[in-house]
Formats: C-alpha cells, structure tokens, sequence
C-alpha cells in the first residue's frame, strides 16, 4: 500500500474523478475501465483507492462505479439505492447487469 500512496497525488486523483464525472445517469463503469481511460490500464485498485477518497474533493457520481463483474462496492451502503433510482438493472442485489447498463465510452 506504501507504493499505492506515493503514486496517488491530487492530480492522479482528479483525473480520475474527472473520468467518474462523465458517467452518465443510468450507466456504469468498473474501476479497470476507469483505469484504462486514464492509461493506467492494470491500476484498478488504484481507481478504487482514489473513489474512497473522493467526498474529500467534490460531489462524484461514486456510485456508479462497479467492479468488473458489476458487483457493488462492500461498505457503501446507498450505491444500491443511488443506482436503482437512476434505473440501473440489477440481475441481483449485489450486481449491476453489465450487458445492459455498462457505459460506453
């Protein structure tokens, strides 16, 4: 994790959050497309490091973020309901239908 902080600066952090802020109402997107958007393509975790930082910089539609199975994020307990809300299908309580709602960009 040492490594993971040193390389996660406020403009690493913006620029992704910059990319979060593109997602449309009703589309996600998992933390490696994020990722690969930024040209950070095998830093998921960083993607996810930097979200759970997020509240501390702005409002991000966090929320619409996901792991690449669609899997909501464990420990944010309203993802579900920001998502449901926006018309987000579900094919079950804790996964988003990828095929369906994963935002292409």
């Amino acid at each position: 994790m040492r490594y993971m902080a040193s390389v996660l600066d406020e403009e690493l952090i913006y620029e992704i959050l910059s990319v979060v802020e593109e997602i449309p109402p009703g589309k996600v997107a998992s933390y490696g497309q994020i990722a690969r958007l930024i040209g950070r393509d095998n830093n998921a975790r960083l993607v996810g490091k930097a979200l759970s930082q997020a509240d501390s910089y702005g409002d991000y539609p966090c929320h619409r973020v996901v792991n690449h199975a669609g899997r909501l994020a464990p420990h944010f307990w309203e993802q579900r309901s920001l998502l449901l809300a926006e018309e987000v299908k579900f094919r079950d309580d804790t996964h988003v239908d990828m095929k369906s709602c994963q935002w292409e960009c």
